[in-house]
């Protein structure tokens, strides 16, 4: 056993940031289920939004949000980020992340503009602001004494008064499985953070990377929290479209930059989907492309940013520019192949403005917390933005507690299981998930495909229950049984919301309410 003042579940933007804010003052322990720079935060190419150009208000941050969110933000929520932007760039600014700079704004730093979003508010490094902030931050967690890392470490389950059947429901830390040796070990804290980003993964094509298995929001369902909106999944209009790419996102600020998206024979499309064309918000550039595909039976379209010079893209978009020429593709002189692919968990674990859960001592932050935010859909480079304040909320709260009494926790007990005898079973169930989730959980849905995927993940979650209580249990089934569970919220949520919204878009109900509420489902 290992006990920790904190225990952080999850290595990105939002955990990363608070083990640097409480290490001064408590014992920190971080487990990451790969290496430090593994999660989704390292992805992002785009940037962070916040208010820090004189010409640029927190009030247009806020409509922008509210905008983009589609009537279901929480107007608190909202306020409460947007006004903590430039405090959270600042300390980033602090810690030393190399953002790009530029000496005629009058904030020496250049902003960038995306999708939704009125005014250029995008602090960046160049076009890999996720992997900069990321590299920065992982290298003072390493040099701090009072934080231990624990890298290729899954979580498990989460200790809960409840499974210890005492009278509260208090979180006492966390099982975890070394990936390495086979070994679950148990982590006792006075405090658990869940900070294990989205479910993307829950989908045949993503942008996000393999860690992205929504063991979050499962191991807090597990353990009796409330998860809100996860319907409204965002898929980032432009993944490249290559057979040796995978995953590789084409930055929504290629657009802002006057990327124009284009047919195969080089018609201009989003002009008749939207006023604002090309810097529409996501969910409406992502439908506006499936249709134009389904329409022209088509597998992808075209973002053509070749009017650019090749000195302006590859100052911009260095990395951008060297994948897709490493592909055979020059894009100075052609267009970028790309399609929609799956990209960010709207919702997540209902969190309140402390980050704190349903369950005593348990937070979410980030990706994984439904924080009321972004409502149906996600404005651009908000996201890191949410990780840095969300994850500063949770420090003042965590450093405002005295410590409590913790009791003895039990070892994990693996005495009833056998070794698995058939782990093909896994891999099946995992590309069957991917596959239907896709065709019927997609951009676009149905009564009748929705209904056919909620058959299909009952019958996939008594096979894997049966597997989990029968078998040694191993990292691909742990993610297999959470992704399960990730996909069981987002269709009972969607199944849920009888209208058109943001990310969620019905044909059986194509109108949007006068009077939208939160899906919010509770495991009572």
């Amino acid at each position: 056993m290992l006990h920790f003042d904190t225990l952080i579940i999850g290595s990105g933007l939002a955990g990363l940031t608070l083990a640097l804010k409480l290490a001064d003052y408590k014992r920190v322990g971080l487990i990451t289920k790969k290496s430090l720079l593994d999660g989704a935060s390292s992805w992002a190419q785009g940037g962070i939004a916040a208010v820090l150009s004189g010409e640029d208000t927190a009030n247009e941050h806020y409509n922008d949000t509210l905008i983009a969110g589609a009537g279901l933000c929480d107007p608190t929520a909202t306020r409460y980020v947007v006004e903590h932007g430039k405090q959270a760039i600042d300390w980033l600014i602090d810690q030393g992340v190399p953002f790009t700079r530029d000496t005629a704004s009058d904030i020496g730093y250049h902003l960038t503009r995306e999708g939704g979003h009125s005014r250029r508010r995008i602090i960046h490094a160049a076009d890999a602001t996720g992997r900069a902030v990321q590299q920065t931050l992982s290298e003072k967690v390493l040099q701090h004494p009072n934080i231990t890392v624990l890298e290729n470490y899954i979580s498990v389950d989460l200790i809960t008064g409840k499974k210890l059947g005492m009278a509260d429901n208090r979180c006492y830390g966390a099982y975890a499985l070394n990936n390495a040796t086979d070994e679950i070990i148990t982590l006792s804290a006075q405090n658990t953070v869940l900070a294990t980003g989205g479910s993307g993964k829950v989908y045949l094509y993503t942008t996000n990377p393999d860690t992205s298995t929504g063991d979050g929001i499962a191991m807090a369902w597990r353990a009796g929290c409330r998860v809100a909106n996860m319907e409204f999944i965002q898929f980032h209009p432009t993944c490249l479209y290559h057979q040796h790419a995978k995953s590789f996102l084409i930055s929504e600020a290629v657009r802002g930059e006057g990327g124009i998206l284009k047919l195969p024979d080089g018609t201009r499309f989003m002009p008749k989907h939207d006023a604002r064309a090309e810097l529409a918000p996501r969910d409406i550039v992502a439908r506006a492309i499936d249709y134009e595909m389904k329409k022209g039976g088509l597998d992808c379209v075209y973002l053509d940013i070749s009017h650019q010079s090749v000195e302006f893209l590859q100052e911009h978009f260095p990395n951008i520019f060297a994948r897709c020429l490493s592909l055979g593709i020059n894009i100075s002189k052609e267009p970028i192949p790309v399609v929609p692919a799956a990209h960010y968990t709207c919702g997540g674990v209902v969190a309140n403005s402390d980050a704190q859960t349903d369950v005593q001592n348990l937070y979410a932050i980030g990706e994984t917390a439904y924080s009321g935010l972004h409502g149906a859909n996600r404005l651009a480079s908000n996201s890191l933005l949410e990780c840095l304040v969300f994850a500063n909320a949770a420090a003042i709260d965590i450093l405002g507690k005295k410590n409590q009494t913790m009791p003895e926790l039990p070892a994990w007990d693996d005495s009833q299981v056998t070794d698995a005898d058939e782990e093909i079973v896994i891999s099946h169930n995992w590309a069957e998930l991917r596959h239907f989730m896709w065709d019927y959980v997609g951009i676009v849905r149905t009564n009748k495909r929705l209904q056919r995927a909620q058959h299909r993940i009952q019958l996939l979650q008594s096979e894997i229950d049966e597997y989990y209580s029968h078998f040694h249990i191993s990292s691909d089934l742990l993610e297999l049984r959470n992704l399960v569970t990730n996909a069981d919220l987002i269709v009972q949520s969607a199944l849920l919301r009888h209208e058109s919204r943001g990310l969620h878009y019905s044909k059986d109900y194509p109108e949007m309410l006068k009077h939208p509420h939160p899906t919010i489902l509770s495991p009572h």
